[in-house]
């Protein structure tokens, strides 16, 4: 099968094109094999030299609205009142451990997303 690990630039573009080459192989046959190894070590590669960052949760319920189809008024029964969804995905409140339990169990939001640490704008006395 001749597959060697994925080391330099050089390595990850040729394991592409061997990919896209045995893209359309059968599963269970020597190509679709080779092209699952060859996946295999490109997901590798790509997660150690491009480690994805966990996002923002506020990001986060932006994309959520976004790609759902949702309106700020969908994020009530989970966060509270209007004004508190406002507050929120305005970053003038943090969202709290009861709002994070609510939104992971009924929106399916990954809880580690929702507890990373984010900015919130400090209000003038």
């Amino acid at each position: 099968m001749d597959i060697r690990p994925i080391r330099t630039p050089e390595d990850y573009e040729a394991a592409l094109a061997d990919v896209e080459a045995l893209f359309s192989s059968k599963p269970g046959s020597p190509e679709g094999d080779r092209l699952d190894v060859l996946t295999t070590l490109i997901e590798a590669y790509e997660a150690e030299i491009e480690p994805i960052d966990v996002p923002d949760p506020i990001e986060m319920l932006l994309y959520v609205i976004e790609s759902r189809g949702l309106t700020r008024r969908d994020l009530e029964p989970y966060i509270g009142t209007r004004a508190r969804v406002s507050e929120v995905l305005n970053r003038r409140r943090p969202l709290t451990l009861e709002m994070i339990r609510k939104l992971h169990q009924g929106l399916g939001i990954p809880a580690e997303v929702l507890i990373q640490s984010y900015s919130v704008q400090q209000q003038a006395a």
